[in-house]
């Protein structure tokens, strides 16, 4: 015999010395008659030896089958535990990522990236935690999450030299890819025009403000800009959704910081906020890990499918992924 026998062979020979008919066993593995008949035949030829007897009440085991039908079985078990055994060794391989997510999922292209990693050869199992800014990123550092959105204000150096680099904060302990480049705008009530048009942080900060979150992107920007000079502004009204800021804003009671896509479609149509015209806060959306982990495996691959979703060229040898910085259309 040159080589084993296939386990669909091994079937047909099991199931006809148990069933005692090729019609019986053709039923039971769901296969034609001439397939098990060929099966058989095979399985014979194979081995140089015949296996059963044709009797006018069906199929008998010879010696030789007899003696054979122990091993067969033991066989088709082996074969059934080598396909489960892979399986669970498939699957055990299969990445996981638990990613941290903030503001809305068309604005961050969430859908792309997941999909992207989904898909992939490794078809990573994405887990997702939604939250605000400075929470994901806390996450990340008690290993709660893998990855995460952040947004943190531009540093002025990459601003001004267009860098998209990866850069870390928090004393070297976080990595951030920078993907996009936007201003946060500030708004006022319509009847507000000559309290905020033409004038700076510092008249800004005497003036009501809507509270966000303590650990969200909203509340960090403004303390940064505000605890300089002195005072941080009196904060008159609480949400946690950009949509209701502008909402607030319009019901004439205090003012608002609002990212320039969520401004656009309302200045299309009719509303009752202005925008100042003398300050805003440049910020960048970022891609977050911990530095000590940006190598592994799972989050080098996150990395690369979340800058890919964003259009970034793949890294050459010495440099990283490369992309025109453009900050949003301003509204």
């Amino acid at each position: 015999m040159s080589e084993l026998p296939r386990t669909q062979a091994l079937r047909c020979f099991i199931t006809v010395a148990r069933e005692g008919t090729v019609s019986r066993a053709a039923t039971v593995l769901g296969l034609t008659q001439p397939a098990v008949s060929l099966q058989l035949k095979a399985l014979e030829e194979s081995t140089g030896l015949q296996l059963f007897n044709r009797t006018p009440n069906g199929f008998a085991l010879t010696e030789a089958g007899a003696a054979l039908l122990p091993l067969a079985h033991k066989a088709v078990a082996a074969a059934s535990d080598f396909r489960t055994t892979a399986e669970q060794l498939k699957e055990a391989q299969r990445g996981t990522l638990r990613v941290g997510t903030i503001l809305d999922p068309e604005f961050t292209r969430l859908g792309p990236f997941v999909r992207s990693l989904a898909t992939s050869p490794q078809r990573t199992e994405v887990f997702l935690r939604h939250g605000v800014s400075d929470d994901v990123l806390a996450q990340i550092g008690r290993g709660e999450l893998d990855v995460g959105y952040y947004v943190d204000a531009t540093p002025a150096d990459q601003l001004a030299h267009h860098s998209f680099a990866e850069r870390s904060i928090g004393d070297g302990r976080y990595q951030l890819a920078p993907l996009l480049c936007y201003d946060y705008r500030v708004i006022a009530p319509i009847g507000w025009s000559d309290r905020v048009m033409g004038k700076g942080w510092a008249e800004l900060a005497d003036l009501p403000w809507i509270a966000t979150p303590t650990h969200s992107g909203h509340r960090r920007l403004l303390d940064d800009i505000f605890a300089p000079l002195g005072a941080l502004p009196k904060r008159v009204a609480y949400t946690d959704q950009e949509e209701s800021m502008v909402d607030f804003v319009e019901s004439g009671i205090c003012l608002s910081l609002a990212r320039d896509n969520v401004l656009a479609p309302r200045l299309s149509r009719p509303h009752h906020f202005v925008v100042a015209d003398k300050v805003k806060v440049t910020c960048d959306l970022s891609f977050a890990c911990l530095v000590a982990r940006r190598h592994e495996t799972a989050i080098a691959q996150a990395f690369a499918a979340v800058r890919a979703a964003w259009g970034f060229k793949p890294a050459v040898t010495g440099a990283g992924p490369t992309r025109t910085r453009k900050v949003a259309k301003n509204v």
